[in-house]
């Protein structure tokens, strides 16, 4: 499967889709921040650069300070296909990204999405 269009989509792009599909279900927009934060590493200046930069899914995720180490915890099916299972690292991460703001919409509490 030939993901590189993903990868070259500005992260911009999509972020108002994130907080369009939270807000839809009475979430926030802090919720989907603290989500990209507790992922990436990133904090609220830098996740502004990138959107400002207009910087696509493959640097955002290169560029990340940090994965958190919890993402192996991230389990289960998004877009008809099982996260702990897919093969490519960087299709990997954005799809833990999918996966997370999907349970923040289907109303899941911060905390178990956040797997702390």
């Amino acid at each position: 499967m030939d993901n590189s269009r993903v990868y070259k989509m500005a992260f911009a792009s999509v972020y108002p889709h994130y907080i369009q599909k939270a807000e839809r279900k009475g979430r926030t927009k802090d919720e989907v921040d603290t989500i990209i934060f507790w992922l990436t590493g990133y904090d609220l200046q830098s996740l502004q650069q990138l959107l400002d930069n207009k910087t696509d899914f493959e640097t955002f995720f290169a560029q990340a300070p940090l994965l958190n180490p919890n993402v192996s915890k991230i389990t289960g099916v998004i877009c008809g296909y099982r996260v702990e299972t897919i093969e490519d690292p960087l299709m990997q991460k954005v799809r833990y990204l999918d996966k997370l703001i999907d349970e923040l919409a289907k109303g899941k509490a911060m905390e178990k999405i956040l797997r702390n």
